[in-house]
């Protein structure tokens, strides 16, 4: 089994190698591609170091690709590593939407990953965590509408989003006015409800793709949501407020049974013991904390919860992973027969 990570030295591209190192993913060969600039360095697996080559215009000769170089990358050269014979997954919003193309969480649908032809696409970070975390309550007692409000690392923004939040909070620490080139505006000490470009009804593309995604992900198109993106001065993980409308009522203690069984979460709710889910504490995990899980006062019957989620991982590069996973668990991922 030959893997091959192309932008293997972004924030994604690092977690992906650290992922890797612990994964059941069976791995012969290891091949790490990245912009040219980049070529030559090299990266530890291991206890190895993997020297970066530069992502060739053409095939990449891998069994599975886990593409993290952005969606200009992708688009232009996903079709030619299928081609070559790859399989490729896809951590950029290149092919979300296509509808020939699955968009995979394996927790909620990963039946879908099987479905591929030659591309799978891993979701947007925000809405693999919110759906590993809701789909589960769908099942039990279906969603009927869904209001999100994230609370979004600057991890989200790639290595450079987590320098400046570090950069410039050092500059406001020092009586220095700070300056904001990744972001809208200074994020040491603030908040911004902008994420990504704004559309033509008001959301930003960011709030756009969590309903997006969430329904193509869950299956269910009726499915009404509305979600506010909101970039805050952490560094790598993703917390989320979700209130849901439910089809058939539920108590927060069916909830929390549903959701300590659910695969990938982890029920993190007693309030008295000040136990709930923060960035702090969900930082490095696999796993979804949800938490604050109380009867909504605006929907009768309905739910309000608290998630917390490490953006590079289960909202990226894990979940990359963990799709190469699922595909060899159901033999869909072969390797190559040399002899």
């Amino acid at each position: 089994m030959r893997v091959a990570i192309v932008g293997a030295t972004g924030a994604v591209g690092h977690e992906l190698l650290r992922v890797l190192e612990k994964s059941t993913l069976n791995l012969d060969e290891l091949q790490l591609y990245a912009s040219p600039r980049s070529a030559g360095s090299t990266l530890s697996f291991a206890g190895r170091e993997i020297t970066v080559q530069a992502t060739p215009e053409g095939a990449i000769d891998a069994d599975v690709i886990l593409a993290s170089a952005g969606g200009s990358i992708s688009q232009a050269l996903a079709p030619a590593w299928v081609a070559g014979g790859a399989v490729v997954i896809d951590n950029s919003s290149a092919f979300r939407y296509d509808p020939e193309v699955p968009l995979v969480v394996p927790e909620v649908n990963g039946e879908a990953a099987l479905r591929h032809k030659g591309i799978i696409a891993n979701p947007n970070c925000t809405t693999a965590i919110a759906a590993v975390a809701v789909a589960p309550l769908h099942r039990a007692f279906g969603v009927r509408r869904m209001i999100v409000s994230t609370y979004q690392a600057t991890s989200g923004a790639g290595q450079k989003g987590m320098e400046e939040l570090l950069s410039q909070t050092h500059r406001v620490l020092h009586d220095q006015t700070p300056q904001a080139e990744v972001f809208a505006h200074p994020i040491p000490f603030n908040v911004i409800p902008h994420i990504d470009s704004f559309q033509d009804n008001g959301y930003t593309r960011e709030e756009m793709k969590v309903v997006w995604e969430t329904r193509k992900i869950i299956g269910d198109e009726s499915l009404q949501i509305s979600c506010t993106a909101v970039r805050i001065p952490t560094l790598r993980t993703h917390a989320e407020a979700i209130t849901l409308e439910l089809e058939r009522p539920a108590t927060p203690e069916q909830a929390r049974e549903i959701l300590r069984a659910a695969a990938g979460v982890e029920v993190r709710d007693d309030p008295a013991g000040k136990l709930y889910p923060m960035p702090l504490t969900a930082t490095g995990k696999y796993d979804v904390e949800v938490g604050r899980i109380r009867s909504s006062l605006v929907f009768e019957g309905g739910l309000d919860l608290f998630v917390a989620g490490d953006q590079l991982l289960k909202g990226a590069a894990l979940n990359a992973v963990q799709i190469a996973e699922y595909l060899q668990a159901q033999g869909a991922l072969r390797g190559r027969v040399t002899g």
